[in-house]
């Protein structure tokens, strides 16, 4: 006897996703996201920090990628005026902090990747 699945869509904030997995990924997915928010879990930083933590990414694609987890709700991004120099900084919000056990799960198995079968270049 076969079984038939039917076909499903989910529709959240006016696109159709085929699964819970591709709601997610519309997220984290990407080269940068989950990276930038990894760095955040341990607490608000600066544009300039994240950059240079991040030590492969570009600013334009850093400054595109942090504006997107902002829209996304991931992050805030606080700026003081109130005396020179500008300062910004980015947070996670509490909708980003619930991706914290996922977030470290990837870092965790990406560790144990590395350490298997990676070579650090310093």
């Amino acid at each position: 006897m076969e079984i038939k699945h039917k076909k499903r869509l989910i529709k959240y904030n006016d696109k159709l996703f085929s699964c819970t997995t591709s709601i997610a990924m519309e997220f984290i997915g990407g080269k940068w996201k989950s990276v930038i928010l990894i760095y955040l879990i341990d607490g608000k930083k600066r544009y300039n920090e994240l950059y240079k933590l991040i030590s492969t990414i570009t600013e334009r694609t850093l400054s595109l990628q942090l504006k997107q987890l902002e829209q996304d709700g991931l992050i805030t991004r606080k700026v003081y005026t109130k005396k020179p120099p500008l300062k910004v900084e980015y947070a996670l919000t509490p909708f980003g902090e619930s991706l914290v056990p996922v977030l470290t799960s990837i870092a965790n198995w990406g560790k144990t990747v590395a350490d298997e079968k990676g070579v650090i270049i310093e």
